[in-house]
C-alpha cells in the first residue's frame, strides 16, 4: 500500500467518525463494541490463508487494517494516540526484537530466535512492571482458549515447569480422560466440565510438545470434518433420503465410504 493509500484510508476514517456529517453506526462505536469485529476479521483473515485465495486474503488484509484505523483514531479523538503511534511503536518493537538483522548479535536458526523472541519478551515485561512480573503475565484473556493453553503451557516451560519428554505428556492425557470417566460416574455436571478442561489442557500441551498449533490443528479438523458430513448429506440428497430415514449403523457405513473415498483423493 502507498502513503497515499494510507492517508486516503484514514482520511475515509476521519470522515466516518465526523460529529456533525460520519456515519450514525460507525460514530456509536467504542473499543469494545468493535473488539469482536476485530477477532472477526483475524479469523477471516486465517480462513483466506487456509483456502489459498490470494484474492481474498487481500480484501481480508484491508478488513483487518480497517480495524487498526478504527481503534487508532478513536484513540486519537480521546487524545490517546494515533496510527502513527501504532506504526512507530510495533517498528521500534521489531527494531529490538531482531537485533540480529539490525544489530551485531547472531542467530544459529530459527529455533536459536524463537528462544531469543521470547527472552526479549520477557525482558519488556519486567521493564513494563518495574520489577520481575509473573511468568504467565501478559498472555491475553482474549485468545481462543486452545491457543491459550498451548501459550500458559510455553510460558510455563520457559522457566523449567514441564514434562522433559512427549510421553510424560501422553501418559497426562490419558490421566486427565480416566478423571473424566470418573467424573461421569457421579451426577455432578460441574464436574465432569471440570475434568473436560483439564483433558483439552493436557491435550494442548501434548500438540505443543509434538510442535503442532493446536488451534490450526483443530481448524483443519473442523474444516474436515465439515468437508466429510456434507459429503454425507449429498449423498442423501442424491439417493433422495431424510437423515431420519437412516439407521445409525447406515450413517456410519455412509461416514466411512466418506472417509475412504477422500483419503484415496489426498493419495493421489
Amino acid at each position: 500500500m502507498s502513503k497515499s493509500n494510507i492517508n486516503k484510508l484514514l482520511e475515509v476514517m476521519v470522515s466516518l467518525r465526523d460529529p456533525d456529517t460520519g456515519c450514525p453506526w460507525d460514530l456509536e462505536q467504542d473499543f469494545a463494541s468493535i473488539a469482536p469485529y476485530t477477532i472477526e476479521e483475524a479469523y477471516e483473515v486465517a480462513d483466506a490463508i487456509d483456502r489459498g485465495e490470494l484474492g481474498d486474503l487481500r480484501d481480508e488484509l484491508g478488513d483487518l487494517l480497517l480495524q487498526v484505523v478504527f481503534h487508532a483514531r478513536m484513540a486519537e479523538e480521546q487524545g490517546a494516540f494515533d496510527f502513527d503511534d501504532v506504526a512507530g511503536a510495533i517498528a521500534d518493537k521489531m527494531l529490538r526484537r531482531h537485533p540480529h538483522v539490525f544489530g551485531d548479535d547472531d542467530v544459529a536458526d530459527a529455533e536459536a530466535q524463537t528462544h531469543a523472541w521470547e527472552e526479549h519478551k520477557r525482558r519488556e515485561r519486567a521493564a513494563s512492571g518495574g520489577h520481575d512480573i509473573g511468568v504467565l503475565h501478559g498472555i491475553s484473556l482474549g485468545l481462543p482458549a486452545l491457543l491459550r493453553a498451548a501459550k500458559l503451557g510455553k510460558r510455563a516451560a520457559g522457566v523449567g515447569f514441564d514434562w522433559p519428554e512427549v510421553d510424560g505428556v501422553r501418559d497426562k492425557v490419558a490421566e486427565e480422560l480416566a478423571e473424566v470417566d470418573a467424573a461421569r460416574a457421579g451426577t455432578d455436571q460441574a464436574a465432569v466440565a471440570e475434568e473436560v478442561g483439564d483433558l483439552l489442557f493436557a491435550v494442548a500441551q501434548l500438540a505443543r510438545h509434538l510442535r503442532v498449533d493446536p488451534e490450526e490443528a483443530l481448524r483443519a479438523a473442523n474444516n474436515k470434518f465439515m468437508r466429510r458430513f456434507e459429503a454425507v448429506e449429498d449423498g442423501l440428497r442424491a439417493d433422495h433420503v431424510r437423515w431420519d430415514e437412516q439407521s445409525i449403523e447406515e450413517l456410519e457405513r455412509r461416514w466411512q465410504a466418506v472417509k475412504q473415498k477422500s483419503r484415496s483423493s489426498d493419495a493421489s
